[in-house]
């Protein structure tokens, strides 16, 4: 850990009980979020991104817990804060929640309280965390909605969600979480069915509130692309593994996980036309609940051998790039 690292994740584990089973959701993911920077955490459906985003934030369902390891905000002001040792429901935590880290939540309609007018759910999160007066707060959270976009925000203010459209609803829910500056931002793929035009605007807006705010952003997404435009590191994760993970050009340029590999061949190329070979990626991922022997991505691997039936340790393959493959020789040599 340096000075510049904001947030260090050890060896987390979060498991999930149901039905008199247990789902290994997140095991042993390490890693480190740098101050000022976009982190992109990349993998498909059901990986364990949004787990590890609401084990950060204290947000987890109701039958999962954080089994073992350690999320540590290196604040500022107040030091390092263990947040796996907080509940989740202590006034420490809730002060953390929000004016500290906040969330951009999938889909804003479940995550922006119906009932209750957007104006009136940003005014109360400005009076907890800021205690402004009645006025100080509504003239804020104008401003607040007026920055992220949203035209006529002193009438918008007194909306429902639901009078939103989606791209409104979302900018709302960025206006939430901007409310207090929190010196961490979660996006958990904020852009979900969001039509294409309105995606490069939220993407936009938030590389404009980093710049602008100097903030730091962990930005969840199963698009490759975007991670392209947008992230400084990259964090590849599956089935609840962290596989491969480096600087953006690193793992653009010189994946060396078949996964990561496999990824990056699902993306159409720009200019290449449509006579162009997209390659999804063979199989299916496997059920959580009957994982395979060692290696998950085992089943699905052309490099696979009786090798990969062992767990594979980390291997590094700079200071910043490590990848947990056994092959990744072989998967580097054949380019």
């Amino acid at each position: 850990m340096n000075n510049q690292t904001l947030l260090t994740v050890n060896n987390l584990s979060v498991y999930i009980y149901a039905n008199q089973r247990c789902n290994k959701a997140v095991q042993n993911v390490s890693f480190e979020v740098q101050k000022g920077k976009i982190l992109g955490m990349i993998g498909e459906s059901g990986c364990g991104k949004s787990i590890t985003a609401s084990a950060i934030i204290q947000l987890l369902p109701e039958l999962a817990r954080i089994e073992s390891g350690e999320i540590i905000f290196h604040d500022s002001e107040e030091g390092d804060i263990r947040i796996d040792s907080l509940d989740k429901n202590s006034k420490e935590m809730r002060k953390i929640r929000g004016e500290k880290i906040a969330m951009i939540f999938q889909d804003p309609m479940t995550a922006l309280n119906p009932v209750y007018t957007v104006g009136f759910q940003i005014m109360e999160s400005l009076r907890y965390h800021r205690k402004l007066s009645k006025k100080q707060a509504k003239q804020r959270s104008i401003e607040l909605l007026r920055e992220m976009g949203i035209p006529s925000p002193e009438r918008r203010i007194n909306e429902f969600p639901h009078q939103y459209s989606g791209g409104m609803r979302q900018r709302a829910m960025i206006a939430l979480a901007m409310a207090c500056n929190p010196k961490f931002l979660i996006a958990d793929e904020p852009t979900t069915a969001i039509d294409v035009t309105i995606q490069a605007q939220i993407f936009e807006l938030m590389f404009k509130l980093k710049n602008q705010y100097d903030m730091t952003i962990l930005l969840i997404t199963h698009d490759m692309g975007v991670i392209a435009e947008l992230a400084d590191d990259v964090v590849v994760m599956y089935m609840g593994n962290i596989v491969e993970k480096g600087s953006v050009e690193e793992i653009l340029m010189n994946a060396v996980h078949p996964y990561t590999r496999a990824l990056l061949k699902c993306i159409p190329i720009l200019g290449k036309g449509k006579t162009q070979e997209l390659e999804p990626i063979k199989g299916t991922t496997p059920d959580p609940y009957d994982r395979p022997q060692g290696c998950q991505f085992y089943p699905r691997c052309e490099y696979g051998t009786d090798k990969c039936l062992e767990f594979p340790e980390t291997c590094y393959i700079s200071n910043t790039h490590a990848v947990k493959c056994w092959h990744h020789m072989k998967v580097l040599e054949n380019g």
